[in-house]
C-alpha cells in the first residue's frame, strides 16, 4: 500500500483504532437514507465482531430537512439537527458532537472519523478497509465510488464517466461518500469547513498540505446514487450533468479533466 500514501514512509507506531465515528449529512433523504443506514449497520457489525473489536457510532445530521427523513433513522443511531443547508457544516457538527462528549485522555489517537453520504451504500468491508489503512500507517483514507445504475442518464454519460474515472491506487478522486481520517489529524487540520460544496476536496487538500499520510485507494468502493437532483451545487450529480453537456456539444475534451478531484 506504500504507493498510495502521500508519504512513502509507512508508520505503524500510532495508537490502534478502538473506536470509529461515522457521520452522515442528510438533507431531505427519506427515500434513500434507509438503504444507507442499513449498509452502515452491516459494516459496523463486521468491525464490532473483529479482533480486536472496534466500537462504532453512527451520527446522522439532519440539515434543514423538510421531509420525513427523521422517521427513517433507527433509535440506535445518534441524530442531530441543524439548519445550515451546508454539507460542510453538517459533517463538522457531527464530529464536533462526538468530540464534545469525550473525557478520556488520548481518545483522539484511538478514534477514526469516517463519513459517507445519505444517497450512498457502503460495502460490508468498508470500515475494515479504512481501519486496515490506519493500521498500515495512514492518517487518512480517500476512497472511490461506483455509480449505482444509470437509468436517469443516456449511455453516453455512462461511457464518458467510465473513460474518465480511473480508480487505481493513488487515484486523484475525492468523495465525501468515502472518506476517513484519524480524529487527531482531523482536529489538527481544522475539520470540515462551512462550505456548501467541495468540503471534501477542501479538507483533503489541507490534509496533504499538513503532511498527513493519505491513502488513496480503490478498495471497498461505495455505491452512490446517480440521481439528477443532487443536494449540492458541486456534487456528483453536478459532475454528471457536466458530462451530459459535454456529450451533447462538440467541445474541447480538456473541458472536464479526466482525473480531476471529483467530489461526491
Amino acid at each position: 500500500m506504500s504507493n498510495s500514501l502521500s508519504d512513502s514512509r509507512v508508520r505503524r507506531d500510532r495508537s490502534p483504532i478502538t473506536r470509529a465515528v461515522v457521520v452522515v449529512p442528510v438533507h431531505n433523504e427519506e427515500r434513500l437514507l434507509p438503504s444507507c443506514l442499513a449498509a452502515l449497520d452491516v459494516a459496523s457489525r463486521v468491525v464490532a465482531d473483529s479482533t480486536p473489536a472496534v466500537d462504532v457510532e453512527t451520527i446522522v445530521v439532519l440539515d434543514a430537512c423538510t421531509d420525513a427523513s427523521w422517521r427513517v433513522v433507527s433509535p440506535h443511531v445518534t441524530t442531530l439537527t441543524c439548519s445550515a443547508r451546508s454539507v460542510g457544516v453538517a459533517r463538522r457538527e457531527g464530529f464536533a458532537h462526538a468530540a464534545r462528549r469525550e473525557r478520556d485522555a488520548g481518545w483522539e489517537e484511538a478514534t477514526w472519523f469516517a463519513t459517507t453520504d445519505a444517497d450512498s451504500e457502503v460495502p460490508a468491508d468498508w470500515l475494515v478497509t479504512h481501519l486496515a489503512a490506519a493500521a498500515d500507517g495512514a492518517d487518512a483514507f480517500v476512497g472511490t465510488v461506483v455509480p449505482n445504475g444509470w437509468d436517469s442518464w443516456p449511455t453516453t454519460v455512462a461511457d464518458m464517466f467510465a473513460d474518465r474515472y480511473v480508480a487505481d491506487e493513488g487515484h486523484h478522486h475525492v468523495h465525501g461518500a468515502n472518506l476517513g481520517m484519524r480524529a487527531d489529524v482531523y482536529r489538527r487540520v481544522g475539520g470540515f469547513s462551512a462550505r456548501t460544496g467541495d468540503e471534501d476536496v477542501d479538507i483533503v487538500r489541507r490534509l496533504l498540505s499538513s503532511g498527513a499520510r493519505v491513502c488513496r485507494s480503490p478498495r471497498s468502493p461505495v455505491a452512490t446514487s446517480t440521481r439528477r437532483d443532487g443536494r449540492t451545487d458541486a456534487g456528483f450529480a453536478h459532475y454528471l450533468r457536466r458530462l451530459e453537456i459535454l456529450a451533447r456539444t462538440p467541445a474541447d475534451p480538456r473541458a472536464i479533466p479526466e482525473n480531476s478531484e471529483v467530489s461526491r
